[in-house]
């Protein structure tokens, strides 16, 4: 019953603890270290998941280490990313007393430095999704602000032709300039395609099976 009561007594404390608005700014960046963890560990594993088995070689032990590590990777660094921003924004905003569009872009930038900066595969996939989502947002932004005209027609075809042109110009002719995963993808879509030897490979296996699968 005294172990109840002190569950009891705990649970109350930190529901008291985190209703206090002097503490808020500081249990918002430990909130978001956690969301950080947990959104990192959703997107990667299934993603690390589906590739792995997909494209990577190896024991099964292996193949488990390599979408852990990925898993862990992706989270840990979505984590401190979203600690040192809201961190850092809230910093500036006690400082200025008030919250300003720079604080925003700065505090992104020391975190994307600290935390996205080192060039590995993870952090190359995480930027590059970002780059694309940015682009777009920019045009969509500048045509809002009236920068740029408001287009007379949908340019999605013509960005759809030119981004699938360039993409498989890259892949055929100088690959080695793509991402690894994308070329793994691409060579099981438009070149392991062209090879086969029986119906087993045609159909069933992208490639033949080895004396060891059989």
């Amino acid at each position: 019953m005294a172990g109840q009561d002190l569950v009891r007594i705990l649970v109350y404390t930190v529901n008291h603890l985190l209703q206090q608005e002097k503490y808020r700014a500081a249990l918002a960046v430990l909130k978001g270290f956690r969301n950080g963890v947990v959104y990192g560990a959703k997107i990667r594993a299934p993603h690390a998941l589906v590739m792995t088995f997909l494209f990577k070689s190896g024991s099964l032990k292996d193949k488990l280490k390599a979408i852990l590590k990925a898993t862990y990777t992706h989270s840990r660094n979505l984590a401190y990313f979203v600690f040192t921003y809201k961190g850092l924004q809230a910093f500036q905003q006690r400082i200025h007393g008030k919250s300003l569009q720079s604080h925003s872009f700065l505090a992104a930038c020391v975190g994307g430095w600290l935390v996205f900066g080192d060039n590995n595969s993870i952090n190359s996939q995480i930027n590059m999704y970002l780059l694309s989502r940015i682009l777009f947002a920019l045009s969509r932004l500048a045509v809002e602000k009236g920068l740029v005209p408001q287009p007379k027609h949908d340019p999605f075809p013509l960005f759809a032709t030119l981004v699938w042109g360039i993409v498989l110009w890259l892949f055929e002719y100088y690959p080695h300039t793509l991402q690894p995963s994308l070329q793994s993808s691409m060579n099981y879509l438009y070149h392991d395609s062209n090879v086969w030897h029986d119906v087993t490979d045609f159909l069933i296996f992208n490639k033949p099976r080895t004396a060891a699968q059989k």
